[in-house]
């Protein structure tokens, strides 16, 4: 019996990079898993090569915006159609701007908020009540450590990952008498396709690498193992907590390193 044998999953922004990793390790470990992205072609060759080497419906993949209401209680329903009521939701979707306050569009400040915090906040509300019928579940929400601390040119980005932060607290306050663990992971510089995306180069790696205690970047690979132990019953007794996974970033200060 894997780990989350029996456990039904959404995997939001499940496609690619990290979502992708938490996606894989979810079905080794023995859940079925809705792979829920915008991201058509990867999210349908990952699920198909999902069920190839795990067997029947081990993976599907679901188009979802993150960001509609009418999008959520559409992923919901398919889910519950075609694997059953989830009991995990791993709240992974979100994007990443660099822009300095007083030249960062509104439009592009609105576009994080409602991709990283209302997506989170989506997600728990349309996935809960199925959640409490079914006895209880884990929802692991994707803050970052810019949600413990604050970092030049990134206070759009920042403000929806501390707002992820609270958001998580509260959730788990109203819904663990109802059985459902809601936490939140902080990840530090990770190397995926989106920090790529946004001008994160080898250069800006190598200085990442070189500000945290090992002296390395994280690969989504390092990330995946944590949702897995949310997602299981090992982590029970586990609720409202804020679980740094950053290489020993936030370990230290402003002049440390």
């Amino acid at each position: 019996m894997g780990r989350l044998q029996d456990k039904i999953a959404i995997v939001t922004g499940g496609a690619q990079g990290q979502g992708a990793a938490i996606t894989r390790a979810y079905v080794e470990a023995g859940a079925r898993v809705a792979i829920a992205d915008v991201a058509d072609e990867p999210g349908t060759l990952l699920a198909k090569d999902l069920c190839q080497a795990y067997g029947g419906d081990s993976a599907i993949f679901v188009h979802h915006d993150v960001s509609s209401e009418e999008s959520w209680q559409a992923l919901v329903a398919e889910v519950g159609d075609r694997l059953g009521t989830p009991t995990v939701l791993a709240n992974n979707a979100g994007i990443l701007r660099f822009n300095e306050i007083v030249n960062q569009p509104v439009e592009e400040f609105e576009l994080l908020w409602r991709v990283n915090t209302l997506g989170c906040f989506l997600g728990i509300k349309t996935v809960a009540p199925g959640m409490v019928a079914a006895g209880g579940g884990s929802i692991i929400n994707a803050s970052s450590i810019e949600g413990l601390a604050g970092m030049p040119v990134v206070a759009g980005y920042t403000s929806t990952k501390f707002a992820i932060r609270g958001l998580t607290k509260a959730a788990a306050l109203e819904l663990g008498p109802k059985g459902i663990r809601v936490n939140s992971v902080h990840p530090g510089m990770i190397d995926t396709g989106m920090t790529r995306g946004v001008g994160a180069d080898d250069a800006a790696m190598e200085w990442g690498a070189a500000k945290v205690a090992l002296k390395r970047v994280g690969l989504p690979e390092d990330i995946a193992p944590l949702y897995v132990y949310l997602a299981s019953d090992e982590s029970s007794f586990m609720t409202g907590a804020e679980l740094a996974i950053d290489g020993g970033a936030s370990a230290t200060h402003a002049f440390g390193g």
